[in-house]
């Protein structure tokens, strides 16, 4: 297929069109930086600093005792944390180890956990022993062999890791204390008694995988999406080139978006290691938290999604903070409102620009420019070496410019498949090109629009969340009938989550009740924020439930408003 690259017209003389990607590993960036930057700050998490080389050491030592395990190269390990340091000491372990890191979200429920290790076959995971009493739930029913547990505790500055248990308490109503076993093993005391030595492994970068980051899918069931090496040390670089004016070793980066969101983990974990930066890491976001650490700390980069900005601008206090230092933001995740990039640059002074991605593309494919020309609503142009086309209506070839049809792409970046799922994978991966599910359009300059999604997926605060998975939870209750659930406009998570319900005959249930049913099994972001109870769903011909008629519903009430 020939395609046209209005978009490299644009590109700046500081980005170049391609890049020269080195042939090494994910991990080996680490052992650069801790000889580059040995004795500049790699971590600040709430008080404690870690520097590089300390880093290197203790991923060292983590990678060895894996090994003591029985990790062999390409087995998967889970690493269920919040952003702490232990979360970074894990991944680059795991990787220097020979492994294959499976991130997990904290929020995960038991039924979610137990599909996510088996379908992964990870047999060891780390989480936060918070976590603990729920992953060893699990352990009976999946190939778990190992339990590695660690706390926030671990990683805080005296006195507050005296404190933090008793504050732990109070907020979660629980103190977990592990008992160290032949299954059952502790953080620190791995780091205290394993030696920091080197580990041969083998990796062929462009082959060999890193990352299985789980998404969600059409049939409901999370799919792993397989990331080499080289695709994520590509994208990793292409950020690197297109903060052009970010100067190695000297930036500090707001470290909020979560490390087992493939963003969070890109956009702030493997950037920082890779360029010298210090990680400012928070394990889970507050807006006044975060207003009083950009004061303090100073950040210079602030990787975000709008649903983040926009509680910044909302707080109260924000006019008694200072958030000077903020020079350059790349929002992602969902779409960036202009009058939120345009309040948000206008307290902190600094750039604030929209970008796109997905999973399968470690995840970033098009960003606006950071320093120069840009197009509000748009979501930027490709980066170096990353091909993009719109389809045609009728897919016979590229559509014409500002005509809307499905969103292709082709690069380093782009995933090698989904784990264990080949027709999934066929069904998005065609001659090299990625079928991203997005209904979008190009201008005739080569800037970029996303309008719509040909999924069903909904993008609430920043998550992935796909209605059928949602649906087959409420189906289990015995009082629904019918079920559809769809994402709804709103003001502050973009979209949120609706549940439209037609219950069997003769039963009556309450929206408090659905709500307390399906917290039971599915993580709190994925509830339904709204039920609304109808004695009817709209259905095709052959009795499909069309869900699209009912978002468009939402979005007429709206509009007569």
């Amino acid at each position: 297929m020939e395609i046209q690259k209005p978009w490299l017209d644009q590109y700046p003389k500081e980005i170049p069109h391609s890049i020269n990607y080195e042939n090494k590993t994910l991990q080996s960036y680490l052992k650069d930086a801790s000889e580059e930057f040995s004795e500049k700050t790699a971590i600040h998490f709430l008080g404690k600093e870690l520097k590089f080389n300390e880093l290197y050491e203790k991923a060292l030592k983590f990678a060895n005792y894996l090994k003591h395990l029985g990790l062999k190269k390409g087995d998967r390990v889970a690493i269920m944390l919040p952003n702490c340091p232990q979360a970074v000491i894990g991944y680059y372990g795991v990787l220097f180890a020979g492994g294959i890191v499976v991130q997990t979200n904290p929020l995960y429920t038991e039924r979610e956990l137990e599909y996510q290790i088996n379908d992964s076959g990870s047999d060891i995971i780390l989480t936060l022993d918070l976590l603990y009493p729920r992953v060893s739930k699990v352990k009976a029913v999946t190939k778990l062999k190992h339990i590695i547990v660690t706390g926030i505790k671990d990683y805080l500055p005296f006195p507050k890791n005296l404190i933090y248990p008793f504050i732990q308490k109070k907020q979660h109503g629980i103190v977990v204390k592990v008992e160290e076993d032949d299954q059952n093993h502790l953080f620190t005391r791995i780091l205290a008694s394993t030696e920091a030595k080197e580990i041969d492994v083998d990796i062929n970068p462009s082959e060999d995988l890193a990352l299985l980051q789980y998404t969600g899918g059409t049939t409901g069931f999370p799919k792993g999406v397989m990331l080499t090496h080289k695709n994520l040390v590509a994208n990793t670089l292409m950020s690197a080139h297109w903060m052009y004016k970010s100067k190695r070793g000297e930036e500090s980066i707001l470290g909020i978006l979560p490390f087992f969101h493939v963003y969070g983990m890109t956009a702030v974990m493997n950037l920082s290691i890779m360029q010298g930066f210090k990680m400012i890491l928070l394990p889970k976001f507050d807006a006044l938290d975060t207003l009083k650490t950009i004061q303090k700390l100073k950040p210079t980069l602030f990787p975000g999604a709008p649903t983040i900005y926009i509680a910044l601008l909302n707080h109260p206090d924000i006019k008694k903070y200072d958030l000077s230092s903020v020079d350059s933001c790349l929002s992602g995740s969902a779409p960036l409102p202009v009058e939120v990039q345009e309040q948000f640059e206008k307290v902190t002074g600094g750039k604030l620009v929209e970008g796109y991605g997905l999973s399968e593309a470690s995840p970033v494919t098009h960003a606006n420019f950071l320093w120069d020309k840009r197009v509000s609503g748009s979501v930027g142009v490709p980066w170096p070496d990353t091909d993009s086309v719109v389809l045609s209506p009728d897919n016979s070839g590229p559509a014409g410019p500002n005509e809307i049809g499905e969103l292709i792409v082709r690069g380093p970046q782009v995933m090698k498949g989904y784990w264990n799922k080949p027709e999934e994978t066929e069904a998005v991966l065609k001659d090299g090109w990625l079928y991203t599910g997005d209904m979008a359009y190009m201008d005739e300059q080569g800037f970029y629009y996303i309008v719509d999604r040909k999924k069903d997926m909904i993008i609430a605060g920043g998550f992935n969340i796909y209605p059928r998975e949602i649906e087959e939870v409420l189906y289990e209750n015995e009082k629904i009938q019918e079920v559809v659930v769809a994402g709804v406009p709103d003001p502050y998570r973009g979209e949120t989550v609706k549940a439209y319900v037609v219950l069997k005959e003769g039963m009556e249930c309450s929206e408090q009740e659905l709500d307390e049913f399906a917290r039971k099994h599915l993580a709190s972001y994925k509830v339904p924020r709204i039920y609304e109870f109808r004695s009817e769903l709209p259905k095709t011909a052959v009795g499909k439930i069309l869900r699209r008629a009912l978002v468009d519903e939402e979005r007429k009430k709206i509009s007569t408003k």
